[in-house]
């Protein structure tokens, strides 16, 4: 049994087939390639290859199943461009919290190059992912190259922040703290969300920050976040929360999505259990610690209104 991904209308579609294919370039010979016909009549019908039978119609695979027995049956798109299922879950459905995270699940610890880690260096000498970033917001020299004063300057901000191991790798925990750090008193300051007389949730893919204001009061946030990786960006623009989901499965990842908020077909404000601080983006959908995503769950509504803009870093 083989699989492989059809792609249909810009949805992907898991196909099995029964019989396994040549890979592609393969030669296949025939049972009487560069064999003369006599040859091949006097071996008789013992020596004939067998026709295999015609394969069956290939059925369509359901991308997943329910986890866990009485949770509702629930099927992702593999594109995550259109709308899961969407029902109305039952009070006793609601009623249920999702579990906490592991201790230590969003401690700020940096990832670092592995030589630097096992020689346990006090100092980097190699440039971080967000090197001209953090030069910028440090007010150091911006050339992208880690120097002897960049990592003295970038060590002294990770040990005042408590962000490990403080040794001046420019990497995507200091870099997040230092918008976040930045965004705390006006995250809103560069005007860039709408004010309206209604809830927005504004998703800020530029320092990847997400707050929720009602005109220009902020009423959740600033948090930090991760949105979409390079070919399953967030979308950008308006958006509006249609459903609401509190302990959504994603059948697709085989994942939890904690207090799932959908707002543009299956692109959702979750929670994660993992560090959200990574090089590598989401699926697209914007991904929170899980106390966040629970403020945020009790802050939005079915019917507000979400914008998003700007770009994620290396998308």
């Amino acid at each position: 049994m083989i699989s492989r991904r059809i792609a249909s209308r810009g949805v992907a579609v898991l196909l099995a087939t029964a019989t396994a294919l040549p890979a592609a370039g393969t030669a296949v010979a025939s049972p009487a390639a560069g064999v003369p016909a006599a040859r091949a009549r006097a071996a008789g019908p013992a020596a004939a290859t067998p026709v295999p039978p015609a394969p069956a119609p290939a059925p369509e695979l359901v991308l997943g199943v329910a986890p866990r027995p009485g949770q509702p049956w629930q099927i992702d798109t593999p594109d995550q461009a259109l709308p899961p299922r969407v029902y109305t879950p039952s009070a006793k459905e609601d009623a249920v919290e999702p579990k906490a995270a592991a201790p230590g699940a969003y401690d700020l610890i940096e990832y670092v190059p592995l030589s630097d880690a096992v020689t346990k260096v006090a100092c980097s000498k190699q440039t971080g992912p967000y090197q001209r970033q953090v030069e910028r917001w440090l007010r150091l020299k911006i050339d992208g190259k880690q120097s002897a004063a960049d990592c003295k300057a970038i060590r002294a901000f990770q040990i005042a922040y408590k962000i490990k191991p403080a040794i001046g790798f420019a990497g995507p925990v200091t870099w997040s703290t230092m918008m976040l750090v930045s965004a705390r008193k006006n995250p809103n300051a560069a005007k860039k969300c709408p004010v309206r007389s209604y809830k927005v949730a504004c998703v800020d893919l530029d320092r990847q920050l997400t707050w929720v204001q009602k005109g220009s009061q902020v009423v959740f946030g600033p948090v930090p976040m991760r949105s979409g990786r390079a070919g399953h960006v967030t979308r950008k623009g308006w958006h509006t929360v249609y459903w609401r989901h509190k302990n959504h499965w994603s059948t697709l990842y085989n994942q939890p999505m904690p207090y799932a908020q959908f707002f543009d077909g299956g692109e959702a404000f979750h929670g994660v259990y993992g560090s959200i601080y990574t090089t590598v983006g989401s699926y697209g959908c914007v991904n929170l610690k899980l106390g966040d995503a629970r403020t945020l769950w009790d802050v939005l509504k079915k019917g507000d209104r979400v914008y998003v803009w700007g770009r994620r870093p290396g998308t």
